[in-house]
């Protein structure tokens, strides 16, 4: 089993990046001003099950080459750390896509959110990123049962990330009204979040990996 020390490394890790406006993000905000509070939380059901399914994909494939080949790991490293910087850049640029949300016509029915989430999930290049190049550097080369490792740290940031979108659904559903009088807020948070995800890049790019 992971470490306290590392599993509290990695939940501060997962958090920085939950936080980060992405895919996900946008597409709950995006159903919550829409549609309101329940509409979001059945998108975070839906994109939480699309990680989820994800997980052992990343667990079982990965958990096999970190006990045979460093040199791959540091290959999906700098792979991964080069993609966070390209999200981190399109972020910024695409920052006023959480306004195109506000306008976002007709009902949403609680299925089609959740199915649509689903795939949102199974799609996120931010979640993808993370599993396959972030999650495994928390993972020592030399540790035993690494596919089991993987798979407590990858459920353990699909149970935080889905705490944290809900209150991002919430809080973009209970403050509808507030985030349309201000479409320069919503601009300022893309901005923030596109800088935090390149310096997320490339402090994985500079980031050994744990023996």
């Amino acid at each position: 089993m992971p470490s306290t020390a590392g599993v509290l490394t990695f939940l501060l890790t997962s958090m920085i990046l939950v936080l980060v406006p992405g895919p996900s993000v946008l597409f709950i905000v995006g159903r919550a001003l829409a549609h309101g509070r329940r509409a979001a939380l059945a998108s975070v059901a839906g994109n939480s099950t699309g990680v989820a399914i994800l997980v052992p994909v990343v667990a079982f494939g990965l958990g096999a080459v970190a006990e045979r080949s460093a040199g791959i790991f540091t290959a999906i490293k700098l792979v991964g750390a080069a993609y966070l910087v390209y999200l981190g850049v399109q972020t910024i640029r695409h920052r006023g896509d959480l306004i195109a949300a506000l306008g976002e016509p007709g009902r949403s029915a609680d299925r089609r959110v959740y199915l649509q989430g689903v795939l949102v999930g199974l799609t996120n290049p931010k979640a993808v990123v993370f599993l396959g190049a972030v999650l495994p550097q928390f993972v020592g080369h030399a540790a035993p049962n690494p596919s089991t490792q993987l798979l407590v740290y990858g459920l353990l940031f699909v149970a935080m990330a889905s705490v944290l979108d809900s209150a991002w659904g919430l809080a973009a559903g209970t403050a509808r009204d507030w985030f349309a009088t201000s479409p320069a807020r919503l601009r300022r948070v893309g901005g923030a979040g596109g800088l935090m995800i390149i310096g997320m890049g490339l402090g994985l790019a500079v980031t050994g990996r744990r023996d």
